[in-house]
């Protein structure tokens, strides 16, 4: 069946046929053994006695667990439900489709096996105590979907208990595809990185990341500005991890609005919601750029953008240049779990997005500064970067 007919009770009109509910009845995942089990040897030897042999060598020798099950290859999807796509807190079940399709983006783009973890806990110390009983399951954690600032507390938590790959995707993924994208946006306007000074509206989880990984990469100066205006150390009323974005960003002091900053500013990126007036988009500098990310309508509407920019990129499928983060988090975890990485390190993501803007080198234009999704050469470029920055970075296993 193609479409499904959908009641009021579904919050939809009578008799609407959406073939969204189809698609999702029963599930989008399901469970497969990579070995046969015909007859009674094969079942002797994948169940018990012989699966006695494996548990033992395991007991003696705990490393083996990665070449005797799947815990090498596989990543948990942990989320508690309170931030999901643009839906906010809808909760740990309600989560469960995104999370199914996170999952299933694993295995599409990147060949890694991904289970969906929704947890029905909001206190920091109960998700990291929990997410830490589980890790014996698997290689790597992708956090997903928690809001700011619990989710750094999370993140940096997790890190610090556990040797297995962590990476809250809502902040590393869109940060590592954002600088691909305005890497190659530079070059195709013979800049460089470090020529840029940019404005970030919205100082939560993508605009810390974000800001995070320009600075590393040597952008000129970044500005994140909040609801109150620039994130700046002049405030007295900013959250702890407020401060910190104050004290790596803003070099030169600035206060006042998001739109006063906008003025000559040779980038914005939005990742708030809301809307820019157009008269500040007007004050961007010459052969700006515009990447105005939120979902389904962006802080700047491309039209009004491309009046004035030389690149304009959003997060919407139907629009060039789409900063979407699936360009990235498959390949960096198929690249961490292939080495068998402790961690994913600021040099892995660095390298993630370096092969990521390499990918259309030779296709560069304004309506591609990004691959497509659907590019079959994004994620082995990812994965090989990722693994051999692993490698220089002292955290690969093998």
């Amino acid at each position: 069946m193609a479409a499904e007919i959908v009641n009021s009770k579904d919050g939809l009109d009578e008799d609407v046929i959406d073939p969204a509910f189809a698609l999702h009845r029963g599930g989008k995942m399901a469970v497969q053994a990579t070995v046969p089990v015909r007859n009674a040897e094969e079942l002797s030897l994948a169940y018990t006695p012989g699966v006695a042999k494996v548990c033992s060598a395991i007991a003696r020798q705990p490393e083996l667990v990665a070449d005797y099950t799947w815990k090498s290859q596989v990543v948990a999807v942990v989320t508690d439900g309170s931030a999901v796509l643009g839906l906010g807190d809808i909760g740990a079940e309600a989560s469960l489709p995104v999370m199914e399709g996170k999952s299933i983006l694993f295995k599409q783009f990147g060949g890694v096996d991904a289970f969906p973890v929704a947890l029905d806990c909001r206190e920091t110390d109960e998700i990291v105590e929990t997410v830490a009983r589980l890790a014996p399951s698997f290689g790597g954690v992708n956090l997903e979907d928690i809001a700011a600032p619990r989710c750094f507390e999370i993140e940096a938590k997790l890190k610090e208990r556990l040797d297995v790959p962590v990476f809250h995707d809502d902040q590393h993924g869109t940060a590592i595809v954002t600088l691909a994208a305005l890497r190659n946006a530079a070059r195709l306007t013979n800049r460089t990185l470090g020529d840029l000074r940019t404005v970030i509206s919205g100082a939560g989880a993508a605009g810390f990341a974000i800001a995070k990984i320009l600075v590393e990469a040597g952008i000129g100066d970044v500005v994140v500005c909040d609801r109150k205006g620039v994130v700046a150390q002049s405030r007295d009323d900013l959250t702890d991890v407020k401060r910190e974005l104050a004290g790596f960003t803003n070099k030169e002091g600035r206060t006042g609005s998001l739109e006063s900053v906008m003025d000559g500013a040779d980038v914005f990126i939005g990742v708030s919601g809301g809307t820019v007036p157009e008269a500040a988009v007007a004050t961007l500098a010459e052969d700006s750029f515009v990447f105005a990310m939120a979902n389904p309508n962006p802080e700047i509407h491309p039209d009004v953008a491309s009046k004035y920019a030389a690149v304009v990129a959003t997060g919407r499928s139907d629009y060039p240049n789409q900063i979407n983060n699936v360009l990235a988090f498959p390949g960096v975890f198929a690249g961490a779990l292939q080495v068998r990485a402790t961690d994913i390190t600021e040099g892995m993501k660095l390298a993630a997005a370096e092969a990521l803007a390499a990918v259309v080198s030779e296709e560069l234009s304004a309506d591609c500064v990004i691959p497509s999704p659907f590019d079959e050469r994004v994620a082995p470029a990812v994965t090989a970067a990722v693994a051999a920055a692993a490698r220089a970075e002292g955290v690969a296993r093998r």
